[in-house]
């Protein structure tokens, strides 16, 4: 008969005796990371190693400081790190819709741009002045009065010629024209020139024909020294504005010399500037206004967008490298954005109006995003690893491609892209990727895992008092002493459900450091006490304990049938965890078995209702097999048995049960009842090994509450697998009644050790003539399935019998 576990080894204590300081003022805060070596390595692999594709993907359980131990290393190793050019875009002349993308040392692009906004307001300022100085009207007006004396003169001397023979010039509504004229000076009309004669008629219009050939190679001449005129005031416009703003664009180029695509850029404004002297020559205001001014949009004003510059990622405030955290890693956020604004009901863009994203901010650094955030948000994924692969970045309307009707778009240049990716997410999401696309195995080479817990060692609880000083440092709470800090220690092990391990989820260690705080300050105690971390873990489970509550108050009225006295026939109390997310308890069922004659084996009634999942169905199976390799040694067994968790009404899954569900069974095979002041669980294999379970201590504490509550008087145990011992850290009531002899705790490692315990006899051993003893439960299990074996076959022989009489018969009557 297995032997009770002593107390001590159901809890493993942490001792203030272990822990060298009076309260965590005394402790230096934590630097690093706790129990986290291999994930640490991998990181410092990853972020050392330059080539493409080795980017991270940090995997862990939610709470394990994935996203603050990244951060941590990045803030140290950015530190080192050169800093990054800015970039900047500015308008491109010869292809308007590619704006050019222009990298400068950081701190230079927004210098640059406030270069050139000066520049502009001088422009705004200097050349209007040109145009109204004394200077240009005189340079003006020398031209246009040397195109007028000429004009003058050449029209003079013609139309002194025409006098002469008669005739004048006169404009009409088709241009100038040369007209006859009488002496007086006025035009000879239609019926004063039909009255001449025959001959006089032809001398004037040969005359008039001559003079009018005259007259059009002037205007022809004339507009040809029209265009030299428009000329010379260009030039002259041109040499008066380039005294002005040469100097002040060879300023520009010279303090941005080394920049190729400055200088070209710079030099490409000046010819555009003189291109467009209009833009900056004064607005004449119009004399009348239209008859209705809503008919017509106004004159816009001119726009000086096109030299100006958009920057796009300032790094002057840097001391390093770039280390951004997208918390909303959307499309837009990532890549950036071409904003719109509204003009006369229309949507227009210009490349002043590009928004930077995540990837041009982090360029030349580190980019850590949310795995699950990042598959969440539509075209995010696919365009950050077409970024990665291509080794750029591009700013694009993303939704171009679904719009019903196509709009002239601006393509800006992309940027050169070198980042370093790190994805945080569960593990769950990183095998999902890896299994299902190639891409992501290329790109993303370095996995850091996490771990969710490590060794209970002392250096790893030193840092655990150094973990709460920091955060109660941080937070501004109340110092922890020794036995405050034991205690977290205690629940850190109870979470990684093992006595020589505690949970690296600190996430559940703060929330409970903060809540025994609360309760500490308000007891009006100055430090925090074991005492307040208990009350903290006390109120915690009853604010979630509530089902638990409900489901022990269906079992105390019997609603819920579990029996915790007496023994019956194939009957034993099984034991599962319920986990609500927020809190899990352990819930004792009901196992029941029935055996008759029949050959058709353990029926599982949860797999035949759909109910069962492949786990629990697997077990079934491995308990039939047992049952066939140990007593069908001989001869085959006819039997017929049915097993089920009653008052259960959802699905069951997992093996845990496995060894109450074989008990069951023999019990129902031998008649011999199990003790219902027991509860069981462990899995089991082929050969009867008793295997470990999870949430050992979550079952126990569930069949003590129970027990507890209907008055717990020495009998009321629990088996477990003997491989589960480790993992207890059991509550104190529990400790204390077993200490008290009011409950117990039995390990097994062999299925047979539980039937003694059970049903009050040994399981018995195969004698040298293959016999179980008498007094042995398996002598009793081989003599009933003896009987109905014997059974069957008188059964069947009767059944054969009686066929063979009735085909005599059918044989008489045919005769």
């Amino acid at each position: 008969m297995p032997s009770k576990l002593a107390p001590e080894r159901l809890f493993k204590c942490c001792g203030p005796g272990e822990l060298d300081f009076n309260t965590t003022d005394d402790v230096k805060p934590l630097e690093g990371t706790i129990g986290q070596d291999r994930a640490m390595h991998a990181l410092d692999f990853g972020l050392n190693f330059s080539d493409t594709g080795f980017n991270i993907y940090i995997l862990g359980e939610g709470g394990t400081g994935k996203l603050t131990a990244i951060k941590m290393l990045l803030k140290e190793k950015a530190a080192r790190e050169p800093v990054p050019p800015d970039w900047c875009y500015v308008y491109n002349f010869g292809d308007p819709d590619t704006p050019n993308a222009i990298s400068l040392e950081a701190g230079r692009a927004a210098e640059f741009q406030k270069d050139m906004e000066e520049f502009v307001k001088s422009l705004k300022t200097d050349i209007p002045k040109i145009f109204e100085s004394k200077e240009y009207e005189k340079q003006r007006s020398k031209v246009m009065e040397d195109f007028q004396k000429k004009q003058k003169g050449l029209f003079s001397e013609l139309e002194g010629e025409a006098e002469q023979k008669g005739f004048a010039i006169k404009r009409t509504f088709a241009g100038l024209a040369m007209v006859p004229v009488k002496k007086s000076g006025e035009p000879l009309t239609e019926e004063e020139f039909e009255a001449l004669d025959d001959k006089t008629k032809k001398k004037i219009e040969q005359i008039g024909k001559d003079l009018q050939e005259k007259l059009d190679d002037l205007v022809r001449t004339m507009r040809q020294e029209e265009k030299a005129v428009k000329e010379s005031l260009n030039t002259v416009e041109r040499e008066t504005v380039l005294s002005v703003i040469g100097h002040l664009i060879e300023d520009l180029q010279n303090k941005y010399g080394k920049y190729d695509k400055i200088r070209d850029y710079l030099g490409n404004v000046r010819e555009d500037i003189l291109e467009h002297l209009e833009d900056f020559k004064p607005q004449q205001e119009e004399q009348t206004a239209p008859a209705m001014p809503f008919a017509r949009p106004p004159r816009p004003e001119p726009s000086f967008v096109r030299y100006s510059v958009n920057v796009l990622v300032n790094n002057s405030g840097l001391t390093g490298a770039p280390c951004v955290f997208e918390s909303n890693p959307t499309y837009n956020n990532l890549f950036g954005r071409l904003e719109y604004k509204f003009q006369f009901g229309a949507a227009i863009t210009d490349f002043s109006l590009f928004k930077s994203g995540a990837l041009h901010k982090a360029n030349g650094g580190y980019l850590i995003v949310d795995a699950l955030d990042l598959l969440r948000n539509v075209f995010s994924y696919e365009a950050l690893k077409r970024a990665l692969r291509n080794k750029e970045v591009k700013i694009e309307d993303i939704w171009e491609q679904y719009r019903a009707f196509t709009t002239a778009m601006l393509r800006p240049q992309p940027i050169p892209l070198d980042v370093k990716v790190i994805l945080v997410g569960n593990p769950n999401i990183y095998y999902l990727l890896y299994s299902m696309d190639d891409e992501y195995r290329e790109l993303f080479k370095v996995k850091a895992d996490f771990d969710s817990f490590m060794d209970r060692t002392p250096e790893h609880i030193r840092k655990y008092a150094a973990f709460i000083a920091l955060k109660c440092r941080e937070s501004g709470l109340l110092p922890f002493d020794r036995t405050g800090v034991a205690r977290i220690v205690e629940y850190g092990s109870r979470l990684a459900g093992h006595q020589e391990k505690i949970t690296s989820r600190f996430r559940d260690v703060m929330d409970l450091v903060q809540e025994s705080h609360y309760w500490a300050k308000s007891a009006g105690s100055p430090v925090v006490t074991s005492g307040h971390v208990e009350k903290a873990l006390d109120e915690k489970i009853y604010r979630n304990s509530r089902i638990s509550d409900r489901l022990r108050d269906l079992m105390l009225e019997d609603t819920l049938i579990v029996e915790t006295s007496g023994a019956v026939v194939g009957q034993i109390n099984g034991l599962a965890v319920m986990d609500m997310g927020d809190y899990s308890f352990g819930k004792p069922s009901r196992i029941t078995a029935r055996t008759y004659a029949g050959k058709a084996g353990v029926i599982n009634i949860e797999r035949e209702t759909k109910m069962s999942g492949k786990i629990h169905e697997k077990a079934v199976l491995i308990i039939t097999n047992y049952l066939w390799s140990k007593y069908a040694f001989k001869k085959p067994i006819s039997l017929s048995a049915s097993l089920t968790f009653e008052q259960l009404y959802e699905m069951i899954e997992g093996d845990s049960a496995s060894c109450a569900e074989l008990y069951t069974i023999l019990s129902s095979i031998a008649g011999v009842p199990i003790r219902q002041c027991f509860a069981v669980t462990g899995s089991m294999d082929q050969n009867g090994e008793v295997q470990p379970i999870g949430g050992v201590n979550e079952k126990i504490e569930g069949f003590f509450e129970i027990c507890r509550m209907r008055g717990l008087d020495g009998s009321h145990a629990v088996i477990i697998p003997e491989r589960n011992v480790k993992h207890l850290m059991l509550k104190k009531e529990v400790v204390d009644a077993v200490r008290e002899g009011k409950f117990s705790i039995y390990p097994i490692s062999r299925a047979e050790e539980g039937i003694d315990l059970l049903m009050g006899m040994p399981a018995g051993q195969l004698d040298e003539q293959g016999n179980y003893p008498e007094g042995t439960l398996n002598r009793l299990v081989t003599k009933r399935l003896d009987e109905i074996a014997e059974a069957v076959k008188s059964r069947k022989e009767e059944a054969v019998a009686e066929a063979v009489k009735e085909e005599k018969k059918k044989e008489n009557n045919n005769g």
